[in-house]
């Protein structure tokens, strides 16, 4: 089973939801499911399976998730499944959840449990039909690319004043600007990972300090000490490094914060400084961005057995973490990356999408964004095993939540 998270923004940038996707199989290696093979399981809610697996705090902290149903999977033992606070829960379900009374009054039934309710794919020509739904709605979802949100918008505002509004689909910034302050409560879209492809923005000076960190430690012999040095220029990253070596080394007693470098080791060190730096430096874009860095890269290490690139691990882990570099600074990728050191393999994929690592991102990509066909397709001509890949995306989200949610909460 394919499954990811899609985040869902305030008007602040600031991420307000996830909502979970999933796709129990490869559509091309099991081209039963999509006849009568679709209804195997189909009581079955894998959003509730994630949740249950990883816990809802570490998918979200305090956010809501949506999880998707179907018109069968409404009727299931949803209280059975879920294993989060009902409050923290909005289910989601589309049009093929019909207007009569079967739906209608399973859908009151839900929300009498606590749960909150949303629904998409609606189009214009359904919103008269589906008014029984919609008046029992707490979110409704409209899809940017499909209809006139502006109308729309103006539409449920004066017949369901109460429903919260969906601007989803939203793929540049321009356009999330555009409908910033008129009537939507959330947005949703590949937009706030667009990647730069020109501009000539100036580079902060705090930013050229941990990008030059970041091309220090990136050499393939660098020198501790340097490194040590350069570290003591930023509080935050010293109290960061020590709180790592005492993690690490509970007896030791650190001198100075050479020391603490010579603790970890230089492979070691130069893992952290990647992870912690990267943090500092995209500290003043959404939060949601250095997440999708650190998944990019933790999700793109697991790979390196599926694709066969075991001795490239590192690098995965480096393209993942860069890969969004360029939004970070303002610059196209070419010009963000001669600003740190990385190697050709990482380069390549992330200029031009070419060469040995470039398959790995390829895939990484479209499975972030829930790009089932696309995933199931690049599976098939790479030869690689779906199990393999769900679970290295999920070793990627206990990962993020051991290494930084935890310790954000520590």
């Amino acid at each position: 089973m394919f499954s990811t998270m899609v985040p869902l923004f305030d008007e602040n940038m600031a991420v307000k939801a996830y909502s979970i996707f999933t796709e129990k199989n490869n559509v091309f290696l099991n081209p039963a499911v999509l006849g009568t093979g679709s209804f195997d399981g189909a009581g079955d809610i894998p959003g509730f399976e994630m949740i249950a697996n990883m816990g809802i705090d570490s998918l979200s902290k305090e956010q809501l998730v949506f999880v998707p149903l179907t018109n069968i999977s409404i009727f299931a033992e949803v209280n059975a499944m879920c294993k989060a606070p009902h409050d923290r829960i909005v289910l989601l379900i589309d049009r093929t959840v019909a207007p009569i009374d079967v739906y209608v009054n399973r859908i009151k039934e839900l929300k009498s449990f606590g749960y909150k309710m949303a629904i998409r794919k609606l189009a214009v020509s359904e919103f008269q039909s589906y008014a029984p739904i919609l008046a029992l709605m707490d979110y409704i979802l409209l899809n940017n690319k499909r209809i006139v949100i502006e109308n729309a918008q103006k539409y449920f505002n004066s017949l369901y004043p109460n429903v919260k509004l969906v601007a989803g689909n939203i793929d540049c910034q321009e356009r999330f600007d555009e409908l910033k302050g008129k009537g939507y409560d959330l947005y949703e879209g590949p937009f706030y990972r667009v990647p730069i492809t020109q501009g000539t923005h100036e580079v902060s000076p705090l930013k050229i300090t941990y990008l030059e960190l970041l091309r220090l430690v990136n050499n393939p012999d660098f020198d501790l000490t340097d490194a040590a040095d350069t570290i003591g220029r930023d509080v935050a990253l010293t109290i960061d490094l020590l709180k790592v070596v005492n993690r690490v080394v509970k007896t030791a007693e650190i001198t100075s914060i050479r020391h603490a470098a010579a603790m970890l080791g230089q492979r070691e060190l130069k893992r952290w400084i990647n992870t912690a730096v990267t943090e500092n430096l995209y500290a003043d874009r959404p939060g949601e961005i250095t997440r999708l860095s650190l998944l990019r890269a933790r999700f793109s290490e697991n790979l390196a057995g599926v694709f066969d690139l075991k001795m490239q691990e590192e690098e995965l882990f480096l393209m993942g973490l860069f890969s969004v570099l360029d939004v970070i600074l303002e610059k196209p990728m070419d010009e963000a990356l001669d600003m740190i050191q990385v190697s050709k393999p990482i380069r390549d994929a992330l200029v031009s999408g070419t060469g040995k690592l470039a398959p790995v991102f390829e895939l990484v990509k479209s499975y972030e964004s829930a790009d089932w066909t696309e995933v199931s397709r690049l599976l098939l001509l790479q030869e690689k095993d779906d199990k393999a890949v769900s679970s290295a995306y999920m070793d990627a989200l206990s990962w993020y939540r051991d290494t930084i949610v935890d310790k954000v909460a520590d």
